[in-house]
């Protein structure tokens, strides 16, 4: 049957393109980024920012990469196994491969012995301080120690610290369970369980390649601060302009090992714009190969009031991967950032309270934001992304977190909101928080980038919601404005809640559940956000502790994976079920573009989905019709 429904739909597909038959492909690109979106480092194994990676990721090859369909397949490394079902992760290298210049000048040949050299500088604290370091310190054996031991090392000696090395008589060697054998091609990694995830965390790069030439050459220091004129490429691409601010340039890297393979364009130009409406004045001037629309053009043009004859070519983008939530602070001071807000931290840590909300905000105008066309394709289910983890027989992991909070798709309205519920949570509220000298109604403080009118406009569409879906007398929505979130907001803690997304750096839940867990230092949100440590209410604490201890004991759950993901469902749905964060939407906006998405790296996790490494382009945009028989085509095989 499935075979039969992919023929027809590849028959719809060609009867729909044929219109379309004569345009040509893309052989250069030009894509954009907005200035706020501007690289800030060249060094791949120091950055843990998307702005970065994106570019990164076209220059330097991991061992493995996501097709089309984020299934893992073969990169650098040819071929990957594991001897005992997990533990131990065996991959062997390609031949032929080179570190080059930016000008395509062979300096030394990728050896194995580069993933070690990689490796010592992500744990190396003196080289790198702290960045990549939690997935390879959880994960390979003698990781954390070695990561410890430099990090001791450095506050007595920095310069022996950033004198260590990966050579085969190091205390790299000695202490951390990875195995090189560059006559071979092979990297030998000894884990500290069973874990059949690892293979993704090779997409990554805390697991990239570095040469210890290349270091020798320029030092240690050099390398931290490294230049794209200066660095050793392995990847698809060299860098052969930038200007901050302006523009990258990126072309094919000459003599790539893999290009026979690997369909690349020419040349990837990628700007930098002051803003979506930019883009899009570029874009109608042919600067441009896409553009991701902002809500007022949208709008003028599926209305027809602006640009109408571009309505044909509007396109639904495919979700990003990061998952938005509300995210509660537990611990938030006044607008002095010292007095504790006590109305507030009294009032989070209520689950009633938390309930009310849960039920009672119907966010559909807030996805409208993003997506004024088809709001609801935004909303957002439970806490981890789709598509990160799958179960044996296919199923995605959210679906069983769905299974357990009894939530099902609905296409046609928006799933949580519920008025008659969040009436009775917000009824007890009241009736509990008055009991504990609440005043109402409660302000919740929501900062705001003082220079966006867009974020000032969306603020006002969330004023609205807050105040219909629960009154004026019990929760007032107060839009405040910064210039700086961190110092400003995060840092004092003058936010009562934000709406933030986390994206997984590899294929398992305990990315996503991992950064809320009860006194864990290494949990991002809890620390940094919600500082739910620092709420002494004993119902809030009872809450986490209960969501902690599911999360470590799926987290035990190693050889099965099935079992493992049942388990962290479970721990995920406890999560939701006591509204500690409120899960919110997925990025899915309209755009016009000369891409065919369905081609594009698409993984919802890790760093490759801006790889420009096999995609299907065309010289005229796209048609509404058509893409979404391209879809329809995709879906299908």
């Amino acid at each position: 049957m499935k075979k039969f429904l992919a023929l027809v739909m590849a028959l719809c597909m060609v009867l729909t393109m044929a219109s379309f038959a004569s345009a040509e492909e893309l052989t250069e690109l030009n894509t954009y980024e907005t200035q706020a979106r501007e690289l800030e480092t060249w060094n791949v194994h120091y950055s843990q920012a998307a702005v970065d990676l994106n570019v990164l990721c076209n220059l330097f090859d991991g061992l493995l990469t996501n097709d089309n369909h984020g299934n893992l397949k073969p990169n650098a490394a040819k071929s990957y196994e594991t001897p005992d079902d997990g533990q131990t992760w065996i991959f062997t290298l390609n031949e032929g491969m080179n570190w080059i210049t930016n000008d395509g000048e062979v300096q030394a040949p990728v050896l194995a012995s580069d993933w070690a050299t990689g490796l010592e500088w992500v744990l190396n604290y003196a080289k790198n301080a702290s960045y990549n370091v939690s997935m390879p310190a959880e994960m390979i054996a003698g990781a954390n120690d070695y990561y410890e031991y430099t990090k001791t090392l450095a506050e007595t000696d920095e310069d022996a610290a950033k004198a260590l090395t990966a050579d085969a008589d190091s205390k790299f060697a000695e202490m951390v369970g990875v195995a090189v054998d560059d006559e071979a091609g092979t990297i030998t990694y000894s884990l500290v369980d069973k874990l059949p995830y690892f293979p993704s965390v090779a997409t990554y790069n805390c697991l990239y390649p570095l040469s210890a030439d290349l270091v020798e050459e320029v030092g240690v220091d050099g390398y931290r601060d490294i230049t794209w004129e200066d660095m050793w490429y392995n990847g698809a691409y060299v860098v052969t302009y930038y200007e901050f601010q302006n523009q990258k340039v990126l072309e094919k890297a000459p003599n790539y090992w893999n290009d026979a393979n690997a369909k690349r364009f020419d040349k990837v130009t990628i700007k930098m714009v002051e803003s979506a409406a930019t883009a899009y004045q570029l874009f109608k001037e042919g600067q441009l190969d896409h553009v991701s629309l902002d809500t007022a053009t949208l709008q003028a043009i599926y209305n027809e009031t602006e640009d109408a004859e571009l309505k044909a070519n509007l396109v639904e983008s495919r979700p990003t991967k990061y998952s938005y939530q509300i995210h509660l602070v537990y611990a938030k001071n006044l607008e002095d950032g010292e007095t504790p807000d006590t109305n507030w931290n009294t009032a989070a840590a209520n689950e009633n309270f938390r309930k009310s909300l849960y039920y009672g905000l119907d966010l559909t105008g807030y996805f409208a934001r993003t997506n004024a066309i088809n709001p609801l394709s935004c909303q957002n289910y439970v806490y981890t992304g789709n598509g990160v983890s799958f179960t044996s027989d296919g199923t995605d992991y959210t679906q069983l977190v769905r299974d357990e909070l009894g939530l099902q798709y609905d296409y046609e309205n928006y799933t949580r909101f519920d008025a008659e519920k969040a009436a009775e949570y917000k009824a007890k509220a009241i009736e509990e928080l008055t009991a504990k000298g609440v005043t109402f109604p409660i302000e919740a403080d929501y900062y705001i980038s003082g220079a966006s009118t867009v974020a000032a406009e969306t603020a006002k569409v969330l004023e609205n919601i807050f105040s219909e879906g629960l009154g004026d007398d019990y929760i007032k929505l107060v839009t405040k404005t910064y210039t700086s979130i961190g110092p400003e907001v995060r840092t004092p803690r003058k936010a009562s809640f934000y709406i933030n997304g986390w994206g997984a750096d590899f294929a398992d839940p305990i990315n996503f559940l991992g950064q809320e867990t009860y006194d864990d230092p290494q949990a991002y949100y809890a620390n940094n956000y919600s500082h739910c440590n620092e709420n002494d209410d004993p119902d809030l604490i009872a809450a986490y502790k209960e969501f902690t201890d599911l999360v470590v004991e799926a987290k035990a759950i190693t050889g099965d994976l099935d079992a493992r993901y049942a388990a962290f469902a479970k721990a995920e749905a406890s999560f939701i079920n006591h509204a500690l964060a409120i899960p919110c939407n997925y990025e899915v906006a309209w755009e016009l573009t000369k891409i065919n998405n369905y081609s594009k790296v698409y993984s919802m996790y890790g760093m490759q989905g801006y790889r420009y490494v096999d995609w299907e382009t065309s010289t005229e945009a796209y048609t509404t019709e058509q893409m979404e028989a391209l879809a329809a085509a995709y879906a299908a095989e």
